[in-house]
């Protein structure tokens, strides 16, 4: 058993879940308020009544925003994720719905996160090209392509996600209450 505690952590509750939920959310935002801004037809206000400005240069800002935010929690999530990576413990002896063993998933995950991070760089620094220099005077400020490179990043977020779930539903990384039970713990009291 690991000395840092049923989590195999030295801090009560994993780090990298949490930013990966934050990373995931802003960067699917991102990329929805762009796909929103381009095909919005009009450049004036809409529910006025509600007083609500809702103009295609705000969605766009929106996912310029959410993007940059994004990118700035990537780098957290990767080191949080790799540091507590090397502090996992995979059960023995299991194979993932990918039929992949524990130490492959770890692999393919840490590796798929830091080639993530450097993707969602590139869509930044890309999307700020977009919006600073080439289309900065148009009412449409990201080109289908990012559009379509966006989705397709999303996508590889989604396949690259179902590994990290993997490896905390199948291979019980960090996951106090299975490796509680494992251990034949009671719960009720070994968690802080």
């Amino acid at each position: 058993m690991n000395p840092y505690g049923p989590n195999g952590l030295p801090y009560p509750l994993p780090i990298h879940p949490n930013l990966v939920h934050l990373t995931v959310g802003l960067v699917v935002i991102a990329i929805a308020f762009d796909i929103a801004g381009a095909f919005y037809p009009i450049e004036r206000r809409l529910f006025r009544f509600l007083a609500l400005p809702v103009t295609r240069s705000a969605l766009h800002d929106v996912g310029w925003y959410n993007l940059l935010a994004g990118v700035v929690t990537a780098f957290f999530t990767v080191a949080a994720g790799l540091y507590e990576m090397l502090l996992a413990e995979p059960l023995p002896g299991v194979t993932s719905a990918f039929g992949l063993g524990s130490l492959d998933t770890m692999l393919w995950h840490g590796v798929g996160g830091a080639v993530l991070l450097l993707l969602l760089t590139a869509m930044a620094v890309w999307r700020g090209y977009q919006r600073f220099a080439w289309r900065r005077d148009m009412g449409r400020q990201v080109q289908w392509s990012y559009l379509l490179a966006g989705v397709g990043l999303v996508v590889v977020l989604a396949v690259h996600g179902t590994l990290g779930a993997q490896l905390a539903a199948e291979f019980g990384v960090h996951i106090a209450a299975g490796q509680l039970l494992q251990a034949g713990a009671d719960l009720t009291t070994a968690l802080p």
